[in-house]
């Protein structure tokens, strides 16, 4: 079991440990974010492709799993405010956290968010859109920095734009964006985040919803395999993300459809340089499919438990704090 730490993250959430798992858009990884919850973090739900019915069956299962907080994760551009409400009402009830990014930040939708009663979350790139969603009266920031794999909000590092955020904002700040050790989790705290947000550290956990070939490239990447680009924009144009650079070779050799794979309770084709991650039950050229990672991945050796990674992480980042790895241990920032 992870270390308990107390830090403005932990006693919004009521979580053991400072870890955010970033939600996935494309599934709704249910097994993944019961894994983190039960482990100590916050686990996150893709909600964009999932209807009311789906979103409350997966809140079902994760309560019969842990009893840990679980957040929900929408994309705003793919959030339709009239036909999605429900879904909205549905998160706001059953989860702890709301989270919206890749839109501006808006009063009305946090005011939805906490109408629930859930606590209302804005990932965002830079300072100045921090600063407009702490006005919007969201309860914490997650700052990303252009380190982070997945589609990318931001344009300049996590460190710098952590250190300026931490000076300007009252609300707790999540660093996120290459995260991937102990070591940079620390990191991260000493400098006075809340917590820290891992996506591409899960791709690689055995509970993920994504290709066991994906999760291997993952493994077997270094760092510097990774490309901040916009070539992977089917689907979604005007949206740059950073991907392995094995696959935008592997994508430009290919034919105009790279495979099938689920999408929601939908079967689709892939089309070459469509923005979908390959999940699970994908068929195809894999390589060829927009295989996310951040420029933490070189740290990624093996695909292991997600409480394992939550564990290990914390214990290494609390040795390195010097907070301890006893049970009641609690970190001295934020």
């Amino acid at each position: 079991m992870a270390a308990v730490w107390e830090t403005s993250f932990t006693r919004l959430l009521g979580c053991r440990v400072p870890i955010q798992q970033a939600g996935f858009g494309s599934s709704l990884n249910v097994e993944l974010a019961a894994a983190v919850s039960g482990a100590g973090g916050l686990g996150m739900l893709g909600g964009a492709l999932a209807d009311e019915a789906a979103l409350s069956a997966a809140c079902d299962e994760v309560e019969r799993r842990t009893d840990g907080p679980v957040g929900v994760n929408y994309v705003e551009p793919f959030f339709d405010r009239d036909a999605h409400r429900g879904r909205l009402e549905v998160a706001a009830a059953r989860c702890a956290v709301v989270e919206f990014f890749f839109g501006e930040p808006d009063p009305a939708l946090v005011a939805a968010i906490h109408a629930g009663p859930a606590l209302a979350a804005w990932q965002v790139g830079s300072v100045d859109e921090a600063l407009r969603a702490e006005a919007a009266g969201v309860d914490l920031v997650v700052l990303q920095g252009i380190e982070a794999g997945g589609h990318v909000r931001a344009t300049a590092g996590l460190w710098p734009l952590l250190a300026e955020a931490l000076e300007v904002l009252a609300v707790p700040v999540v660093a996120a964006g290459g995260i991937a050790t102990g070591r940079t989790m620390a990191a991260a705290l000493a400098a006075g985040a809340a917590a820290v947000r891992l996506g591409t550290r899960f791709v690689a956990s055995r509970e993920a919803d994504f290709h066991r070939d994906y999760q291997a490239l993952l493994v077997a990447a270094e760092a510097g395999d990774t490309v901040y680009t916009d070539r992977f924009r089917e689907f979604w144009p005007d949206a740059p993300h950073r991907v392995l650079r094995r696959s935008i070779v592997a994508a430009e050799a290919a034919g105009p459809v790279v495979g099938t794979m689920s999408a929601g309770p939908e079967r689709i084709e892939v089309p070459r340089f469509a923005g979908f991650a390959p999940v699970a039950d994908a068929e195809g050229e894999v390589e060829a499919m927009a295989c996310f990672a951040g420029e933490g991945v070189g740290a990624i050796d093996a695909v292991r438990p997600a409480a394992e990674i939550v564990a290990d992480l914390s214990a290494e980042a609390a040795a390195l704090l010097g907070a301890g790895a006893a049970a009641a241990g609690r970190h001295p920032q934020s």
